[in-house]
């Protein structure tokens, strides 16, 4: 099998840290021995832990490799996903039931997970969220007070959608959408008012609808119908182009979407459109995962004891972190980007399925499983045992 090692020292960027989620309960897992390690692991999800639904290769028993005896957490690790829909807490849930491990909220990374950095400004704002899943409970745990889905937003527009009426599908999504209403939407919104946010939450299930109404929004300053060429802001969760699902070859991701809706945008308005997209291969992206896997082993030394205005200085600190993902262009490119004192490992079970190493984002090693890549680390920084 082919690997090719090489190792990179690259200056580091400025930290951008996110709002952490809330320690969980389960803190107490975590092991002491967690507090010696001089190493962290992020990991991606789809198309290195799980292909669909089901895990791949002998990722349970990699990650079991990173707790003690007693199931308690030795080595700080997260995962660093562009996925998402659900919030960090019930996609930790998920997790733990597939991998039988146990896996903390703070420990799962998502492409909207930086959104709650934009809470203070449009925390009492009218904003939209679309995407699989439920976008608007997403927005609604990290505090939006007045959000709802797209999915919702349209109703509210008689022929918005010139096609809805030759629509016969039905989604788990609706089902949600009814089930948390009252949790996410005010009875009390006036739907006429201006939008003065659309997110991008997760991948969008209705493309042609999705396009045709934010195309309304963001076109008309943010109600449909107006002529106000003030374009409200546009934020995308990632910008993947394409991500490795079930199906054997890759799916199209939210950047694809993206293409699409800039392009229809920028045919109908005479300014392009205007956005900002999170997600790997941002370097803030890794830099935030950095800090969280600070707070991870300083909590686990200081029994979940944290002081309020703590400096990042007073954290501790790594000397390697290793990213492991199946996607060159974003897990490599991210990896390379944020600098000292990431590591990349490329694995062949996902985006990536090639011999020899990716010639534009060259992964510092290429293994063919995550089974390997763990095993690769664990050797390499002599904690195997």
């Amino acid at each position: 099998m082919f690997m090719r090692f090489r190792l990179k020292q690259r200056p580091a960027l400025p930290l951008t840290m996110l709002r952490l989620p809330q320690a969980a309960a389960s803190i107490h897992t975590v092991s002491k021995q967690l507090v010696t390690s001089s190493f962290g692991i992020a990991f991606d999800i789809d198309g290195v832990i799980l292909r669909g639904a089901n895990p791949i290769g002998n990722s349970s028993r990699a990650l079991r490799r990173l707790y003690d005896d007693s199931g308690a957490l030795k080595i700080p690790f997260l995962f660093l996903t562009n996925g998402g829909g659900i919030p960090e807490a019930r996609r930790a849930v998920e997790l733990s039931n597939i991998l039988e491990v146990n896996i903390l909220p703070s420990q799962v990374v998502q492409g909207h997970s930086p959104f709650r950095n934009l809470l203070k400004r449009y925390e009492n704002e009218f904003i939209v969220a679309t995407g699989k899943g439920e976008p608007a409970v997403v927005m609604s745990e990290y505090g939006f007070k007045k959000v709802v889905s797209l999915d919702e937003y349209a109703t509210h527009f008689n022929n918005i959608d010139p096609v809805a009426q030759y629509k016969r599908w039905s989604t788990k999504q609706e089902l949600n959408c009814t089930r948390n209403s009252e949790k996410t939407v005010s009875n009390h919104i006036d739907y006429s008012q201006k939008v003065k946010a659309a997110f991008v939450v997760s991948d969008p299930v209705d493309w042609g609808r999705d396009i045709q109404v934010l195309c309304d929004i963001l076109t008309s300053g943010g109600v449909p119908g107006e002529e106000n060429w003030h374009q409200p802001r546009l934020y995308f969760a990632a910008d993947d182009l394409q991500y490795q699902a079930a199906f054997p070859s890759e799916r199209l991701g939210m950047g694809a979407f993206r293409i699409a809706l800039e392009s229809v945008f920028n045919r109908i308005h005479e300014k392009p459109l205007e956005y900002t997209s999170f997600g790997k291969p941002n370097p803030f992206v890794f830099k935030n995962a950095e800090t969280i896997l600070k707070h991870l082993l300083q909590d686990s030394f200081l029994g979940n004891v944290r002081t309020e205005n703590a400096d990042d200085s007073s954290l501790p600190s790594f000397k390697t972190l290793y990213m492991i993902g199946d996607n060159p262009f974003v897990d490599v490119k991210g990896s390379q980007q944020a600098g000292y004192p990431w590591f990349s490992i490329l694995t062949r079970t996902g985006v990536f399925r090639q011999r020899e190493n990716h010639s534009q984002y060259p992964a510092d090693m290429v293994v063919g499983t995550v089974e390997e890549a763990v095993d690769f680390i664990l050797k390499r920084e002599d904690a195997s045992s």
